[in-house]
């Protein structure tokens, strides 16, 4: 088939080629899809797209217009896709329906710790030979209770990985895991899990029923002091809301990898220019705030496994077979 692949990195364009191994004849740009890119794909048989590109009933015409009848999300989470327009339009829309959950689960992990134990203050004062510990006054995890918003493989691995530091954990999913009420997690409703964790992490998908899941009301029910950490997608939560919890003290500190806002921004180099968001610049002011730009997936191992799903999702379609990663099946 021949696939335009949209917001490609030299990383992408890596993984992509080996896994295709020439099966595909892969097109690469640095263009994010919009209504004003699309037409972009005219003539190709499929298109790639990953999280920020905005695949809307609009540009689901244009692509059906141009011959484009498949498109790859490489990605497992899908809400920046019209699937009931795709498919309206005779276009078969498919993700990868699973990588390394490690991947994010220890990320997560890791900007709580770096968090808690206020490691990248540490890293910076060091670097100008400032040696003092005052500032940088941590907390065991150990007895501290965590709250796992969504028990799906990401938050299930969370949820062991917290057990193991000797944390109480507390879950709410509406599918609850046989393995981690085995181990002593307890499921409880949302309500409970905010007035009685000390750290908070997300693990669910962006719905419209999840969408500012943590808002004024939400946050204003969690203990004072709490720390929310967020690896799965921005809109997750108000973040104007947020901002407003961090300035009042209400929340002790925040790790996010993800920012309702992202668009535009995220992978990309923006260092030369003016920021015109001042939520994101408040929020990268704060000291109890770290803020990465959206990596938690990115390892090799999770890499390889997008990239290598993403191409048999292409074989699949090609040769016209099932696939556990079509979706609306």
């Amino acid at each position: 088939m021949r696939v335009l692949v949209y917001d490609t990195h030299s990383y992408d364009r890596d993984f992509l080629t080996a896994a295709a191994a020439g099966r595909h004849e892969l097109t690469y740009t640095s263009a994010q899809l919009d209504a004003n890119t699309a037409a972009l794909a005219n003539g190709f048989d499929a298109v790639c797209l990953f999280v920020n590109d905005r695949a809307t009933a609009e540009v689901m015409a244009i692509f059906a217009a141009g011959g484009v009848r498949c498109i790859a999300q490489r990605s497992t989470g899908f809400n920046n896709l019209d699937v009931t327009a795709a498919a309206a339009r005779g276009i078969a829309c498919y993700r990868v329906g699973y990588y390394s959950p490690h991947a994010v689960a220890e990320f997560a992990v890791g900007l709580l710790q770096t968090l808690n134990r206020r490691i990248h203050r540490a890293w910076s004062r060091t670097r100008e030979f400032n040696f003092r510990l005052a500032g940088l006054l941590g907390r065991d995890l150990h007895g501290q209770t965590v709250g796992v918003i969504g028990t799906g493989k990401i938050g299930t691995i969370f949820a062991r990985i917290m057990h193991g530091f000797g944390c109480p954990v507390l879950a709410t999913d509406v599918v609850q895991q046989a393995e981690l009420i085995a181990l002593g997690v307890r499921y409880v409703p949302l309500d409970e899990l905010l007035r009685e964790s000390d750290i908070i992490s997300m693990h669910v998908p962006l719905l419209p029923d999840t969408h500012h899941l943590l808002n004024a009301t939400t946050l204003a029910k969690t203990r004072p002091g709490v720390t929310i950490i967020n690896t799965s997608r921005g809109g997750l939560i108000d973040t104007a809301s947020l901002v407003a919890a961090i300035e009042s003290g209400h929340v002790g500190a925040v790790g996010l990898d993800v920012y309702e806002e992202e668009d535009g921004k995220f992978f990309r180099d923006l260092s030369d220019t003016v920021m015109h968001d001042d939520v994101l610049a408040r929020l990268i002011s704060f000291p109890n705030v770290l803020l990465t730009s959206h990596q938690a997936f990115f390892t090799q191992e999770a890499m390889t496994t997008i990239a290598e799903t993403t191409i048999a999702n292409l074989d699949d379609a090609a040769a016209g077979r099932a696939s556990a990663n079509l979706l609306g099946t």
